[in-house]
């Protein structure tokens, strides 16, 4: 692979995390009925644009589209390890971010015994943040 297939594939690939975190978001509260937290909900707010802005990204192989990603998904990385975080170190429980509705430490998933919902979304958030920095700045010369 050439700089220029390793750069559309990472623009791709994150297209496609973004997509599968979104879908995966949407399977579990409206077909499997999850009721999302308030932290869910924040995580939702910076993913679910990432779709539409990753996706016609790729398409118009528009590199430039990392500058305003990038930032975005690291708040999304952030408040992702905070609610992971939250639902399994004791001393997070007592920050309750979340005051109505759901609390922000229940798990409805807890497969192998740490892969939770907010995990799954720390993992979204990270292999986005791995696409986006593999794509280098286009040369000015070419």
């Amino acid at each position: 692979m050439n700089k220029v297939d390793i750069r559309q594939f990472s623009l791709y690939a994150a297209w496609l995390v973004s997509v599968i975190a979104t879908l995966g978001s949407l399977y579990f509260s409206e077909i499997r009925g999850f009721i999302p937290c308030e932290l869910c909900w924040y995580q939702r707010i910076l993913m679910y644009p990432l779709s539409l802005i990753l996706g016609i990204a790729t398409f118009q192989n528009d590199r430039s589209v990392k500058k305003y990603v990038l930032p975005t998904v690291v708040i999304g990385w952030c408040i992702s390890l905070f609610h992971y975080l939250e639902q399994k170190v004791p001393g997070f429980a007592e920050i309750k971010p979340c005051a109505n509705g759901v609390p922000c430490s229940a798990e409805y998933i807890n497969w192998l015994g740490f892969i939770t919902i907010p995990f799954l979304a720390l993992i979204a958030f990270t292999l986005i943040i791995i696409f986006m920095l593999l794509i280098k700045k286009p040369n000015k010369i070419q």
